[in-house]
């Protein structure tokens, strides 16, 4: 098996933000009822190729900053310096002290919304390369001018540079080590006059930076997406039961192409409505020999996965199953348990319910199993 890369992350998060106002620097400012440095940490906390994240802070700012990131993976904290260079230079400092590292994200906290599609692509694109940027290309039209325009620019080949930057460690940390020049723009700068190859990969409106009061305006309501689903499998005699990945004693199983979960199936759909990405079977059509018996992880997997590409976090995911038997209730916290585990989030974000039709119906006769599910999801 080949190792990965070790790969941290350093966000910089030691500006005063004057040009926002006010006395409280920008990264602690809420933005969707959390903090700024809140959501790009909690991204990049939570990819499962980034090992540890740094921060770097102002002084006099830990205190601030640990009540900013409560709840989530303790980071470890460095002094930043009077620049954005020198603030970047010390955390790369602090991290070759701390442990050997092969790549390095370099984000902005200005930037809180991080997608894990921009981080995927960024950390393949170092398969090939020593830096990588995300970047969007420039599709306004561009004039040179102070109170009268005087020059059309072209935009052809121009593009808005984000961060998150990544590269080979060694490469970026050498290039801060021996800058002599004037103040650069970003850390792919310095790599560039090294003579170091940097690509683009595409980046994401999501990432665009906080700069002036006017951008918290739009961003301090939080942007919600719910989805339903709802699924029926026939219980018949020599089938496994399966139900929130749980596999349950029972006199009869689910009958179905894959394992026939049909909680996980319910929640499958939720999530892919909940995104307007269609339905289970247009992901996993049932005419497809390679689903047959397929454990219904797979699918809910890739259901989050999508949102999370699209820059959705589940807020909460709500199960009920209906069936007269068996009783769900022993099996209860395994199931949400499970369903945490491969949703990768933490357990008390998932609600599993279980209720009769009063011997009404298919499944008051013990012929079938139902589920409805509902996932949300908040736009980070």
């Amino acid at each position: 098996m080949v190792s990965r890369p070790t790969t941290v992350a350093l966000i910089v998060a030691a500006g005063s933000g004057s040009r926002v106002g006010g006395a409280q620097p920008k990264q602690f400012r809420l933005v969707r009822g959390k903090p700024m440095l809140w959501h790009s940490y909690a991204a990049l906390a939570a990819h499962p190729d980034i090992e540890q994240v740094f921060v770097a802070i102002g002084a006099g700012q830990e205190a601030e900053a640990m009540a900013a990131l409560a709840g989530l993976e303790e980071p470890i904290f460095v002094q930043g310096g009077a620049t954005r260079r020198e603030s970047v230079y010390l955390g790369l400092r602090a991290i070759a002290a701390h442990k050997a590292v092969n790549q390095v994200l370099i984000h902005d906290a200005a930037r809180p919304f991080l997608p894990t599609k921009v981080i995927e692509d960024l950390l393949d694109a170092l398969l090939h390369a020593p830096g990588a940027v995300p970047a969007l290309p420039v599709v306004d039209s561009l004039s040179r001018g102070t109170d009268n325009l005087s020059e059309t620019v072209e935009r052809d080949n121009l593009w808005r540079i984000q961060t998150p930057q990544a590269f080979a460690f060694q490469e970026i940390y050498a290039a801060h080590q021996s800058w002599k020049g004037a103040e650069p723009t970003d850390d792919a700068r310095m790599l560039m006059a090294k003579g170091s190859d940097v690509r683009i990969v595409i980046g994401a409106e999501a990432l665009n930076k906080f700069t002036f009061s006017s951008d918290f305006a739009g961003n301090n309501m939080p942007s919600f997406r719910s989805g339903n689903g709802f699924d029926v499998h026939r219980l018949v005699p020599g089938a496994e039961l399966w139900l929130c990945g749980v596999q349950i004693p029972h006199d009869k199983g689910l009958e179905g192409h894959s394992d026939a979960d049909v909680a996980m199936h319910a929640l499958t759909d939720a999530i892919l409505g909940a995104i307007a990405k269609g339905d289970i079977g247009d992901h996993f059509p049932p005419s497809d020999p390679q689903w047959r018996g397929a454990s219904s992880d797979r699918f809910l997997a890739h259901a989050i996965e999508l949102a999370r590409a699209e820059g959705f976090e589940l807020s909460n995911a709500d199960i009920t199953i209906i069936c007269e038997q068996p009783k769900v209730g022993p099996y209860r916290a395994k199931m949400r348990e499970r369903l945490a585990e491969i949703m990768s989030v933490d357990v008390d974000r998932i609600s599993v319910k279980a209720t009769t039709t009063e011997m009404l119906g298919f499944t008051g006769r013990g012929e079938g199993i139902a589920a409805q599910a509902t996932a949300t999801f908040e736009k980070i």
